[in-house]
């Protein structure tokens, strides 16, 4: 029997050659697409999260419209929370009704078994994994522990993130509890995915920026290499982690454990994979409002962004975060043309 060959995704991930500068983007489904806009006005976000049947087809769509390389599962960063007692909504953010900010909430949070927790996402992952084709690669991820709990103690998103330092300073051993609580929780739900059909996982540190790179050292590292070492225990899939806008922590980016780092745009890439050294494959890093240029435009910053990366295997394709609302689809599909095309 002949077996499958692993996708261009995996390979880059393991800094392997590959046949072509494999591509996928960071909120690929979503309000951009006309048959997600289709769906939601029938279906509210958190449905759309906890059904595996509109889940898979809302994770399918982009897939089926751009080319892309890879799927990542549809969901959201504060999903697994809930299982912790964190009674969470969207309107359209995320609010939580009951932030946690003292230390007897933190010691009431339990660390779930996602098994009964999140059934719903892992069925998902199971009927995703025998939906696409050997070539394209199935993501799933997580929140870091430094953003979650952001949100946790905030009660939802902000302009400005201030009582989770706010707690760390007045109750550093809750603080500090919290963000354990959270690594462990998602250490967890990682692993679970794998098993339950993911090839690779990406934990997301949307807030990571928020720190200096001392503070990023004390509060986000530390936790981050707890969940990758914990799933390293487990399996060997790829872990990738995004920390936006922390550059300026290159020296802990590179000792997390992850074996690809996710850039935002405000790095170069040939800059990054000097930083970084060989043993690091990078993802990235094209502004997302750039989708928005004329093509001959966007065209060339894709062309920057391919030639900094430059020839050595271990790059993949990636916007510096998400897809914008409003992108125009003809733009993504001609990217993703663009780059699996490109040559040096």
């Amino acid at each position: 029997m002949s077996v499958s060959p692993e996708p261009p995704f995996l390979h880059a991930c393991r800094r392997l050659p590959t046949s072509h500068r494999p591509v996928w983007f960071m909120r690929q489904a979503g309000r951009y697409m006309p048959e997600y806009r289709a769906m939601r006005a029938r279906h509210g976000f958190l449905d759309l999260c906890k059904n595996p049947d509109l889940a898979v087809e809302v994770t399918l769509q982009p897939v089926r419209a751009l080319g892309v390389d890879a799927a990542i599962l549809f969901s959201d960063i504060l999903v697994p929370v809930e299982g912790m007692g964190v009674h969470v909504e969207f309107a359209p953010g995320p609010v939580i009704s009951d932030p946690v900010r003292t230390r007897a909430q933190v010691e009431a949070l339990r660390i779930p078994d996602p098994q009964a927790s999140v059934p719903f996402v892992l069925e998902t992952l199971r009927r995703l994994r025998g939906e696409l084709a050997p070539e394209t690669a199935l993501i799933g991820f997580c929140g870091a522990p430094w953003t979650l709990a952001n949100y946790l103690v905030e009660g939802g998103g902000a302009k400005e993130f201030t009582r989770m330092k706010r707690l760390l300073y007045e109750d550093p051993a809750a603080g500090e509890q919290l963000l354990q609580k959270l690594a462990a929780t998602n250490a967890a739900y990682l692993a679970a995915q794998i098993a339950a059909g993911a090839q690779a996982v990406q934990i997301f540190d949307t807030w990571a920026g928020l720190l200096d790179p001392d503070d990023f050292a004390r509060w986000a590292l530390p936790y981050v290499q707890q969940m990758i070492a914990e799933v390293r225990r487990m399996t060997a899939a790829p872990i990738i982690y995004f920390a936006r806008d922390a550059w300026g922590a290159a020296d802990s980016l590179r000792s997390c454990g992850a074996d690809v780092l996710s850039l935002d745009w405000r790095v170069p890439l040939d800059l990054a994979r000097r930083t970084l050294g060989p043993d690091l494959a990078v993802q990235g890093n094209l502004d997302p409002a750039t989708l928005f240029a004329p093509w001959p435009v966007l065209r060339e910053r894709a062309d920057r962004v391919l030639a900094a990366a430059g020839n050595a295997p271990g790059h993949i394709f990636n916007l510096g975060h998400g897809i914008l609302p409003e992108t125009p689809v003809d733009n993504v599909r001609r990217l993703v043309e663009h780059v699996h095309s490109w040559r040096p």
